[in-house]
């Protein structure tokens, strides 16, 4: 079993977005190539993540694993300011609820915030806020989880078990 990656969240919370998707599919959605996605499906499957033989998100297991464990998995901290997509408590609902002090963005010359820079899960998520809203959210909310502050982490994981909890659940064939 390979250890997990970054972008297997992308792909994991994409799957909930769109169940029934097809590597393609998760593919474009994501910005990930087919390859990465099947790899990223196979390393969920080995997290027990992503249930075996049937690539529906056991979205229990995920959201315990975004609530607790993404934050020592896949770090995160704010560096140089930079011109870019912002993300954690700068963007969607958190950015409504907790203002737009000290913005936090992934660097991106497509953005339109200067803000402190946070490296993203994956190289392709800077473009999901255009391509792809609900996806692009959910990463917020995560960049929210590894790096906020406890009034933003709480809320994040409010919104992600909301999110999560409230998906489709329908068996994906891929």
């Amino acid at each position: 079993m390979s250890p997990l990656k970054p972008q297997d969240i992308a792909v994991a919370l994409q799957l909930l977005i769109t169940p029934g998707a097809t590597y393609a599919a998760l593919s474009a959605a994501t910005g990930l190539s087919q390859g990465e996605v099947h790899n990223a499906v196979r390393r969920l499957r080995g997290a027990r993540l992503v249930l075996a033989g049937a690539s529906l998100v056991h979205r229990a297991a995920l959201l315990e694993f975004l609530g607790s464990g993404v934050a020592y998995a896949f770090p995160a901290e704010a560096g140089a300011e930079s011109r870019g997509v912002p993300t954690a408590h700068s963007a969607g609902e958190l950015a409504a609820e907790f203002g737009g002090s000290d913005p936090l963005v992934w660097p991106s010359v497509a953005g339109s915030v200067r803000g402190a820079s946070v490296m993203p899960l994956y190289a392709a998520a800077p473009a999901t806020a255009a391509r792809n809203p609900e996806l692009y959210e959910l990463l917020a909310l995560v960049d929210a989880v590894r790096l906020g502050r406890a009034r933003e982490r709480t809320r994040a994981k409010q919104l992600l078990r909301e999110r999560i909890m409230s998906a489709s659940s329908v068996v994906a064939a891929v």
